[in-house]
């Protein structure tokens, strides 16, 4: 209470750097959060499905007779395999039975022609299963207009991706007509608009139910071309990739590989954040240690007589201690409420974007454990910056302070 005006500026410190750091990793995870979204939320954890490539093993490699020759083979052919999934709805039975296995969403993906008056727009439709799809993926939160369970309630009906519906000047009812590349042709009625936020994307993809695609491509129901797997543990989507290629007899890739450099945008992000918001604790701890290191050379006199009429070094050294803990708590405490208040106002600041549909406000991230990491990073820095100069004060001689006097 004698250095009032000092303590309340030392616990200022510490009130701005934890309200700062609690402002900044809300938002900053947020956003990061959504950002990832964008992508992960929308990527199957491993994707099985059937390239279409030269067999590696031709005949004359293995024919007996030239199989240790060195044969030079040129404008070899694809096999005629297509994209099917051979005993795809097997497989799906098979993941659906494996503990390490979340989820499992099954698709039809088909080259199309969307049919424009005398213009052909180049694109594909996505035959989905729509409950496994909205249970998975989230489907639904990427389709502003429409409702999803339109694809399995109406028969050939479809869900265009907004920019394609822009440019075909489509709305909702209209009918699409459009062409596969072996000629079949259905018209299609337009129940929803879809919206990624990648402009590649919305700018060419439709979605309709497994089984309108499967009957536009003159297939049977078991005709399938990806199967889409999400795991309970991410980590072992690597391993779990080559283990199913290989027992399933598909390709996979699994979310890492397919987002690498996403990923490590995610990662560098991170890393500028929690930088960011400890260099703010760091600095309002050494904020904290000036001020208290100033105050003992101002009481030294107190100190002495202090010390001069019975008190120990180990008092001493309490009184300080005590008088920084008294700062970091009321300062921290102070500091995480006026830190929600700021992740309240900018939750409720308007963010809206034609390449996010869904998200109306900025993104910010409630997570408790921001908070305990904030209140205990106050308590260590104000008792370390409380301590060094406490322990000065504790080892003063009171006689020679007197005798300078």
């Amino acid at each position: 209470m004698a250095r009032l005006k000092q303590s309340i500026v030392a616990a200022a410190g510490v009130t701005f750097g934890i309200t700062m750091f609690i402002t900044l990793m809300g938002f900053m995870t947020g956003l990061n959060s959504m950002l990832d979204g964008l992508i992960l939320n929308r990527t199957p954890h491993i994707r099985l499905y059937n390239e279409i490539k030269a067999s590696e093993d031709q005949p004359i490699s293995l024919s007996p007779e030239y199989k240790d020759h060195i044969n030079n083979i040129r404008s070899i052919k694809p096999r005629d395999d297509g994209k099917e999934i051979y005993n795809g709805l097997a497989i799906v039975a098979a993941l659906r039975n494996d503990p390490r296995v979340f989820g499992v969403a099954a698709k039809v993906v088909a080259p199309v022609f969307y049919n424009v008056g005398a213009t052909d727009i180049t694109g594909s439709v996505n035959g989905i299963d729509v409950t496994n799809e909205e249970a998975l993926f989230a489907f639904s939160t990427y389709v502003p207009e429409g409702d999803i369970t339109d694809l399995n309630n109406i028969s050939n009906s479809v869900i265009l991706g907004k920019g394609l519906a822009d440019k075909m000047l489509a709305e909702i009812g209209d009918i699409v007509p459009i062409t596969t590349a072996r000629g079949q042709q259905m018209n299609l009625k337009v129940v929803g608009f879809y919206q990624s936020g990648l402009a590649d994307v919305d700018n060419i993809t439709s979605f309709a139910s497994i089984g309108t695609t499967q009957k536009l491509l003159g297939k049977t129901d078991s005709y399938l071309t990806d199967i889409q797997v999400k795991l309970h543990d991410l980590n072992l989507a690597p391993a779990l990739a080559k283990e199913f290629q290989a027992k399933f007899g598909t390709e996979a890739v699994d979310i890492q590989t397919a987002n690498s450099q996403f990923d490590t945008g995610t990662q560098i992000r991170n890393i500028i954040t929690y930088s960011v918001s400890i260099v703010l604790l760091v600095v309002a701890g050494f904020g904290i240690y000036n001020i208290l290191n100033m105050m003992i050379y101002e009481k030294m006199d107190s100190i002495a007589i202090l010390k001069a009429t019975g008190f120990s070094g180990n008092d001493v050294r309490n009184i300080f201690i005590n008088l920084s803990l008294i700062i970091g708590i009321s300062g921290g405490l102070l500091g995480l409420g006026l830190g929600f208040v700021f992740q309240i106002i900018i939750d409720h600041l308007p963010f809206e974007t034609s390449a996010l549909p869904t998200i109306k406000t900025f993104p910010v991230n409630y997570d408790f454990k921001y908070y305990l990491v904030g209140i205990v990073f106050a308590l260590v820095t104000t008792f370390l910056a409380g301590w060094f100069p406490a322990r000065k004060a504790s080892k003063i001689d009171p006689v020679e302070i007197i005798r300078g006097k």
